[in-house]
């Protein structure tokens, strides 16, 4: 049954953007990563009057560039890989668009040789950008099948640096703190503590915080030296809520 809800989610998903996505497709998605890119780069124009980021670090621009996003989408969905739109990779689960990955890298401030902490695994394709620019990554996945999935799309693209683990990333994953910078690919009321005492003195987690059912906020909240937080709210975002596992 499972298999069968998902393959109904990327059929409805692949109808609704073939009039606009297929003519970008992957026969050269080179060209297409690069069309990807300036897409954002647009949308970071219109939208910086809101988020006050009037353009995205360069070297985020050039890890998306390089990082093969058709490897980590569904079959049914590759035609689809590089349109500016979320994507589904399970029934539960969505690649976020690209323009909100670039963000939300741009927002950590990643830099080379610095350790991050991603909850929500997923395909495995933020992981892979945050690891193109440098970044020492650990990803933790509740699901072991996506788990799985997500290490055999880094594997298929080449992608090292990259410690995937299966566990709640509610709870971080202490064994690889303290984290320069975390970022949680899904929606969260609160930031977990946990997550909180695992990030760096002068590290940034990003995150979508509100209610599962909307008013969500991205926001980064900044550590200080003392254990202190501040926080900055940039965009009004809609994800899908972080995943429980034995806390639920």
């Amino acid at each position: 049954m499972r298999r069968a809800i998902r393959f109904g989610v990327l059929a409805a998903v692949a109808a609704m953007l073939a009039p606009t996505a297929r003519a970008e497709g992957v026969e050269d998605a080179g060209e297409a990563r690069r069309a990807m890119v300036r897409i954002i780069e647009t949308k970071v124009s219109h939208t910086a009057s809101v988020t006050n980021v009037p353009q995205i670090d360069p070297r985020v621009m050039t890890a998306m560039r390089a990082v093969p996003r058709h490897v980590f989408v569904p079959g049914p969905l590759r035609p689809y890989a590089y349109a500016p739109t979320p994507l589904p990779v399970t029934a539960e689960q969505r690649l976020a668009s690209p323009f909100l990955v670039a963000l939300m890298t741009h927002l950590a401030e990643v830099q080379p040789g610095e350790r991050v902490f991603e909850t929500g695994t997923g395909a495995g394709y933020h992981a892979a950008v945050l690891a193109e620019m440098g970044a020492e990554v650990v990803s933790v996945e509740v699901l072991e099948d996506v788990a799985e999935q997500a290490r055999a799309n880094l594997k298929a693209a080449g992608i090292d640096g990259i410690e995937t683990h299966v566990a709640d990333g509610y709870y971080g994953w202490a064994r690889g703190a303290p984290y320069d910078a975390i970022i949680l690919k899904e929606a969260v009321g609160a930031v977990p503590r946990a997550l909180l005492d695992q990030l760096a003195p002068g590290g940034k987690l990003v995150a979508p915080i509100g209610p599962e059912t909307g008013g969500q906020q991205l926001t980064v909240i900044t550590k200080n030296g003392a254990g202190g937080t501040s926080r900055r709210e940039i965009l009004p975002v809609q994800f899908t809520p972080l995943q429980g596992g034995e806390r639920i």
